[in-house]
């Protein structure tokens, strides 16, 4: 499951807080992310040295206290010694972790956090809130200025406890698996984010990733697809002798690995198997459980397939045993069956599905899916375990038990909790991180409909629309990393960091605790973590944009926030480089380099452009504007194999580009870089509309018009040069026609390939004018 490819944007309540609202008074506290729900402010100051103690009792305040001692030593270089608490021992100069089960808290996951001269104590009344004030306390340990060796901390005492039960993250393994090293590493970082619940999507048209010791053939062939693209199809497997196998699936031994792993981090994985749709992978293994009984490939496609699963005994009897297996290997209450984008094309056009409807007294395929739906929920009742789905599983009969997962937008949340069940909220697109976080040039693959970290910090998961006596069904929120366009671990990275820690804020502090200035005050300390975890996060709400020309340039960074530096030799910006104040003016060409400071401390990588009479001539696809904005997508050039790729600005509906107001009174000339990548989208009639230019010659061309698409062509630039190259190619310097007006003064130019199939799509990476 995934954003639907044609969908419109989905506004949500905001959750930030006003102004008025006041931030945690204690200045090292305002590092912690989440904030604190109460902090109190005590006299004078504790020390941390390598000589301090950590003293906890045996069994999980010992594995705890372990923990939070290797978290300290990778990340602050302090080596602290764990010791067996003793009754009667001295409690002076050391932290203690203590779980009393006769704390009276309305929450197993509160804690306190006492800090004094004297000391440091933690406690709670459960291990969960006792390794969550222990992730507190490293939060202020490495915020807390010192040398490496020692960190001192401020007398405070932290009350704590979650806003919400079910505070998660999404991963979509079924796209592009993940090695299970990657995933343990996803589960150590939510941790730390004081996030519990791991929700796994481990199947859906492009793979299946988990081990089903009864049905081998899941994972044998549908792990595995070959790419779309002519690169991965010259990619030949010399064992083979066909095009190279892509993917990987996690044995039932791996997956007990990570479920072990993530109980350690008090956190629950979810798995979701995908049903009736989504199914393709599946049907590529095992074609007798599909409507016809046609094996079809496992899809190397993205958006919505047709392919569902049959609706006889058989096929139940099939999808009961896999989950039975499902059930042994995640022991949590909740089986994650999915349900969505179930499109029924197949079950009304296939008899036997028709004649089973009519014995089921079914009206009809909506009512054939809610049938299906709560068929399977009394399935995983029967062994203890809760069905939880994406919002489309309303449409049918519901039992009570059943939980709803929000994705288009917040009014299943809306409907469900009014009908009694419990809901969690995970909207597209403000909790979906495959939009992408900024306009910046080097932002990766993804969707340009941008959600920035303001917008998932300003997400409210109990919206006006739900009444009080619902809201109690409201368990929490998640984020979500559909991974059509993040192929790498490192692309995932950059897609959830920070935007974890904003949606972790979201569903822990109570929304009257904090602002957004304060949020992105705490920022910089939490960057500095990630550094020391080796988290490749994203710095897009501060890094600084450049736009204007050489008699005007701008410097501006999304958040607002910082002093922007900036250098004009060609290094990189300090703290005491040139403070832009207004916009900086140039006699001739000049190379800007910029970044981000808060408090001496840089926040965004330096951003570099040169501003000159030849890039004034030049533009990239990310400073084009797209002729009809029907679907534009960033996406990755399908070569070469290894090794970095180009990424794309393409309405892949209307591969057509727009530059405004370009000068064309001395212009003599035009070249362009352009790309290829590969139609592999499943839009349904949507393909029918694409509206193709007949081409001259066989390859093909780019045509440039004046003024207008419809207007005067003014150049053509032949595609044959770039006809067998997969990746990039420059493609010649081509006359601009004078026969064309061309009075001083600006003219659009419109951009548009010729060609006679919709695959490939044809792509622009920059264009440049020459006088």
């Amino acid at each position: 499951m995934s954003a639907p490819l044609l969908a419109a944007d989905d506004a949500n309540e905001s959750n930030a807080p006003s102004s008025a609202q006041s931030a945690p008074s204690n200045e090292v506290t305002a590092q912690v992310i989440p904030a604190p729900t109460r902090v109190t402010a005590g006299q004078g100051t504790f020390t941390v040295t390598e000589r301090t103690p950590i003293v906890a009792a045996s069994g999980e305040p010992d594995r705890i206290a372990r923990y939070f001692a290797d978290l300290l030593a990778r990340t602050r270089a302090l080596q602290l010694q764990v010791q067996a608490a003793k009754a009667g021992a001295p409690r002076a100069g050391r932290i203690e972790l203590q779980v009393d089960p006769s704390i009276t808290a309305d929450s197993p996951e509160s804690y306190t956090l006492d800090i004094s001269p004297i000391g440091v104590l933690i406690r709670a009344r459960d291990a969960r809130g006792l390794f969550y004030g222990a992730i507190t306390l490293w939060s202020l340990v490495t915020a807390a200025p010192a040398d490496e060796r020692s960190a001192v901390l401020t007398s405070m005492r932290i009350t704590d406890a979650p806003r919400f039960v079910w505070r998660g993250f999404m991963l979509d393994s079924a796209r592009h698996f993940q090695p299970p090293a990657f995933i343990e590493q996803m589960l150590d970082w939510m941790a730390l984010h004081k996030l519990n619940t791991f929700h796994w999507h481990l199947s859906d048209d492009q793979g299946w990733r988990v081990e089903i010791k009864k049905y081998p053939r899941l994972t044998e062939v549908g792990a595995w697809r070959v790419p779309a693209g002519a690169g991965p199809a010259a990619d030949i497997d010399p064992k083979t002798g066909k095009p190279r196998l892509y993917g990987g699936y996690y044995s039932q031994e791996q997956v007990r690995d990570i479920v072990r792993y993530a109980a350690a981090r008090f956190i629950t994985v979810v798995p979701e198997i995908e049903m009736p749709g989504h199914a393709q992978a599946t049907l590529a293994a095992y074609p007798e459980r599909g409507t016809d009984g046609v094996a079809p490939p496992v899809s190397s496609d993205w958006g919505v397939h047709n392919y569902l699963y049959n609706v006889d005994d058989a096929t139940f009897g099939f999808l009961e045993d896999v989950l039975t297996e499902i059930m042994t290997l995640f022991p949590g209450e909740y089986i994650h069956v999915a349900g969505d984008e179930a499109v029924k094309d197949r079950w009304r056009a296939t008899p036997a599905v028709q004649e089973r409807m009519r014995a089921l007294g079914v009206a009809n395929e909506a009512a054939l899916q809610g049938y299906f739906t709560h068929r399977m929920a009394q399935f995983l009742n029967a062994h203890g375990r809760k069905l939880i789905g994406w919002d489309e599983i309303l449409e049918g009969d519901l039992p009570a038990s059943a939980t709803v997962m929000s994705w288009r937008g917040t009014a299943g949340a809306i409907e469900a909790s009014k009908a009694g069940h419990d809901v969690v909220m995970a909207p597209a697109p403000t909790l979906y991180l495959d939009y992408l976080q900024s306009d910046l040039p080097d932002e990766p693959p993804g969707r340009p409909s941008y959600v920035t970290l303001h917008d998932v910090y300003a997400f409210n998961p109990l919206p006006k629309e739900i009444p009080g006596d619902a809201a109690r069904h409201v368990l929490g929120a998640q984020i979500n990393a559909w991974t059509e366009h993040m192929r790498t671990p490192e692309r995932v990275e950059h897609a959830a960091f920070p935007r974890m820690a904003a949606i972790a804020e979201v569903v822990w502090t109570a929304p009257s605790t904090d602002t957004w200035q304060s949020f992105v005050a705490r920022l910089p300390a939490q960057f500095a973590r990630y550094q020391k975890l080796g988290i490749h996060y994203a710095d897009s709400a501060f890094a600084v944009k450049l736009t204007g020309n050489v008699e005007h340039v701008e410097l501006s960074n999304q958040v607002g926030a910082g002093e922007i530096r900036y250098t004009i030799d060609g290094g990189e910006p300090t703290r005491k480089s040139k403070l832009y104040a207004s916009p900086l003016a140039f006699k001739g060409g000049r190379t800007v380099t910029a970044a981000t400071f808060i408090d001496g401390q840089r926040v965004s990588a330096p951003r570099a452009r040169t501003f000159d009479h030849t890039s004034a001539l030049r533009r990239t696809d990310e400073e084009l504007k797209s002729c009809a904005n029907k679907l534009v997508l960033r996406l990755e050039d399908d070569a070469p194999i290894s090794g970095p790729r180009a990424v794309f600005n393409v309405d892949i509906l209307d591969p057509c580009w727009i530059w405004e107001k370009a000068d064309l009174a001395r212009v003599r000339g035009i070249a362009a870089n352009v790309g290829q990548v590969p139609f592999n989208f499943q839009v349904g009639a949507a393909v029918k509309q694409i509206q193709l230019v007949p081409p001259q010659t066989p390859a093909g061309e780019l045509e440039v018009r004046q003024d207008s698409c419809d207007g005067p062509r003014i150049a053509v630039l032949p595609l044959a040069p770039a006809a067998a190259n997969p990746a990039v190619t420059a493609l010649p310097r081509a006359a601009i026609s004078r026969e064309a007006p061309a009075d001083a003064g600006p003219h659009d130019l419109c951009l548009r390939f010729t060609t006679r199939a919709v695959d490939p799509i044809w792509t622009l990476e920059s264009v440049q004018l020459f006088e």
